[in-house]
């Protein structure tokens, strides 16, 4: 019998309830990330436990509860949609597992359940590559899958910052409103220290010409905000919007 192709998707995380102490677990873990907050071990600590979460940790569970539906976490909610959704359109030879980065369902579950599969595609719900969201994902993989006696075949999505599909799905959601009514349209990402942006450059391209971020190119293939751009610019260019 075929063994199937596993196919693991994979978001930022959610806290299991918008309970202060659900949610302080939630940010423990992912502000204790050394890819998200990438400074030395103790800092990184004393900064999280000491400061940052138990100043923010009964705000952001003020935030959840309201965002929290009958179903439970949104972002929960529409993934398991999305990995219904990709499931039936794969068919029987692929079997797509949903986790999260942080909390539950785990990667280690999610991986788990796919120990039986041939490959293991990994697939971050994250469109352009960053070291804190991509970079940590595929981080967390190998240190599952390095433990198993046996291991498949893997292989990592980097990124798909101008996919055709991807592009076409945001067009066609956009058109779903009068943009001819609108004077402007604003393209937000979320950001990263600058000092991240230059850790992944290796070719010493960032900041030396101007607007280096602006066109993506070889040498700067893997710099997030290059992505981002080029991302606005297939959407942009995809409506006929003017660039301004």
């Amino acid at each position: 019998m075929k063994k199937k192709t596993g196919v693991l998707i994979v978001n930022l995380g959610t806290p299991a309830s918008p309970k202060p102490r659900d949610v302080y677990r939630y940010l423990i873990q992912f502000l204790t990330d050394e890819r998200v907050i990438d400074v030395p071990w103790l800092k990184r600590q004393c900064l999280v436990r000491g400061l940052i979460v138990p100043l923010r940790y009964r705000n952001s569970a003020r935030s959840y509860s309201e965002i929290w539906g009958e179903t439970g976490s949104p972002l929960l909610h529409f993934g398991k949609q999305v990995e219904t959704l990709l499931q039936k359109s794969l068919g029987d030879d692929y079997e797509v597992v949903l986790a999260m980065r942080y909390q539950n369902p785990s990667i280690e579950l999610g991986l788990n359940k796919l120990r039986n599969v041939s490959e293991i595609i990994v697939l971050p719900l994250f469109p352009q590559y960053a070291s804190a969201s991509t970079g940590s994902v595929h981080q967390e993989v190998m240190r599952v899958v390095s433990r198993w006696p046996t291991i498949p075949n893997l292989r990592f999505e980097n990124s798909y910052p101008t996919d055709p599909k991807m592009i076409e799905t945001f067009c066609l959601n956009a058109k779903k409103h009068p943009l001819e009514e609108y004077d402007h349209f604003l393209f937000s990402f979320h950001g990263l220290p600058e000092r991240q942006l230059r850790k992944a450059d290796c070719h010493n391209y960032c900041l030396q010409v101007d607007r280096c971020c602006e066109t993506l190119n070889e040498k700067n293939a893997f710099c997030y905000a290059a992505q981002c751009y080029a991302t606005a610019q297939a959407i942009q260019q995809s409506l006929g919007l003017e660039n301004t």
